[in-house]
């Protein structure tokens, strides 16, 4: 497959990307990291409201999944708390089914499975939570203004998480068949494309760092054992990078079990090749790496969690082999 981005999808990229670092997410998350939960941005609230970010999969907006994931990505490097593509994909979903919103902005997904429903990142700063399920072989969607969270306690510090209990009385909207199967694929993929922009971050931060570091009166990035841990990370994170681009492309051009197949396919890869990648920037950056003041620790929880949610590696690859 000969894939690339585009030239607008490289300014996307990079006008997110510079937005970012003018507001830098990891400060606000060191501000509140010893006295309070971190909270969702106002600050980036606006810039994506008004660049009509969260509309972007919407008809109206005519994106695309590849267009969304270089915004995933670069939100993941950042570690920001704004779950972007879950807002995006909970859009296209209520644009879909013509649900009035009455104004709310902010609102997650959650997808109930056989048991619980799917995690909400930030879902206490949500104005509503759009709810998707499936009852009697058909497919419903509703919209929780109100609704009842359950917080969870993860490993992850730059975002919170909650799972949703459905309201058995909220009005229901029934949803086109696999439209709950479709929406798993894009969080599934989205997911690792988090996890894949925290590890490029820890592969810049872990370079840059070996150049720095001396030992023996010589940086610790001219020993070989440090170069092979870099170039493994360097493969990791443009391999993982490369499958993504895969499995973000069949989220807009594939159907059925293709798509699933290859955004189970992208998840697999990516959230392997990110922990993979976490943990060889443990190891470069030795004892300093271990410290609660160091941020290398925030982007390794941040994977950690995206790894365990919408589907582990091990799921996903079960996936590949029974489908």
């Amino acid at each position: 497959m000969d894939f690339g981005l585009t030239d607008e999808q490289d300014q996307l990229a990079g006008a997110e990307r510079a937005w970012l670092v003018r507001h830098d997410p990891l400060l606000r998350v060191r501000a509140a990291l010893d006295t309070a939960p971190v909270t969702v941005d106002p600050a980036a609230v606006a810039h994506a409201e008004e660049s009509g970010l969260l509309a972007l999969l919407t008809p109206e907006m005519g994106g695309t999944h590849v267009d969304l994931a270089v915004l995933t990505e670069a939100h993941g490097y950042s570690a920001s708390s704004l779950p972007i593509a879950d807002l995006a994909i909970a859009a296209w979903l209520l644009d879909s089914t013509g649900i009035e919103t009455d104004g709310a902005s902010l609102i997650g997904l959650a997808v109930v499975g056989e048991q619980t429903a799917t995690p909400v990142p930030m879902a206490a700063d949500m104005d509503a939570i759009a709810v998707a399920r499936q009852d009697g072989g058909k497919e419903y969607l509703a919209l929780l203004t109100a609704p009842t969270l359950a917080t969870m306690a993860t490993f992850d510090l730059t975002r919170s998480w909650a799972r949703v209990n459905p309201d058995a009385a909220a009005e229901e909207t029934e949803l086109p068949a696999g439209t709950l199967t479709a929406a798993r694929d894009a969080l599934a993929v989205h997911r690792a494309f988090d996890a894949l922009g925290a590890a490029a971050r820890l592969l810049d931060m872990t370079v840059e760092y070996a150049g720095q570091r001396e030992q023996f009166g010589a940086p610790i990035g001219s020993f070989q054992a440090v170069k092979h841990h870099c170039a493994d990370m360097v493969t990791a994170v443009e391999a993982g990078r490369a499958a993504l681009w895969a499995g973000a492309l069949a989220l807009d051009t594939a159907v059925g079990a293709d798509r699933s197949r290859a955004a189970s396919a992208a998840a697999a890869y990516a959230k392997s090749a990110a922990a993979r990648v976490a943990g060889d920037a443990l190891q470069v950056h030795g004892g300093i790496g271990f410290t609660w003041e160091h941020d290398l620790h925030l982007l390794l929880r941040r994977i950690k969690v995206d790894e365990a949610l919408n589907g582990t590696v091990a799921d996903h690859r079960a996936a590949l082999v029974l489908g």
